[in-house]
């Protein structure tokens, strides 16, 4: 018997399923334009980072085992950028063309706007991710810009899709700890 999808908090646990799923998109895919795969520990680093900054790293999990996960982490360092966060969405192939994708952003963009948070921006690895960017477009970003011959992987240059979606109150009022 399956059981529902669950989207939660991630925990130490889901690391070696977090690293397995990025090590399949460094190694095949155009989504990410890391070229080496990153091993557990530095994986386990980067979520440290981002979920100590009281942001959320999160996965899809059903029936125990993970196999997508999500998570949002500030734009750039500088402090005037504290309001505007990147999203990052990976999915193991089983869970692809299912709506795992659309739920976890979702989610990710509930949190996000619960913590604060005015604008998520998508930084898509390969502008011809049409996965990626209609994922993206269904929860409603726009698209506001691409970078050109940005990267090169798999021997060839790749583009970078830029979208961007207001949250909350966005723009339009002063953030609460301005």
């Amino acid at each position: 018997m399956t059981h529902p999808l669950l989207i939660r908090p991630s925990v130490e646990a889901d690391l070696p399923a977090i690293t397995r799923i990025y090590g399949h998109a460094v190694q095949h895919g155009t989504g990410t334009f890391e070229l080496e795969v990153p091993d557990e520990a530095a994986m386990g680093q980067r979520r440290a980072d981002v979920v100590g900054k009281d942001l959320p790293w999160l996965v899809a999990e059903r029936d125990g085992l993970v196999f997508g996960y999500a998570y949002a982490n500030h734009f750039r360092p500088r402090r005037a950028y504290r309001f505007c966060l990147e999203d990052s969405i990976y999915l193991d192939e089983s869970a692809r063309g299912q709506g795992v994708g659309r739920l976890l952003l979702a989610e990710l963009l509930a949190q996000c706007e619960a913590r604060g948070a005015r604008q998520m921006l998508a930084v898509i690895g390969d502008s011809a991710n049409a996965g990626s960017i209609g994922v993206h477009r269904a929860c409603g970003f726009e698209e506001v810009g691409v970078f050109k011959a940005a990267g090169w992987k798999f021997g060839r240059w790749l583009d970078v899709a830029l979208m961007q979606k207001r949250l909350g109150e966005g723009e339009t009022t002063e953030p609460r700890d301005a």
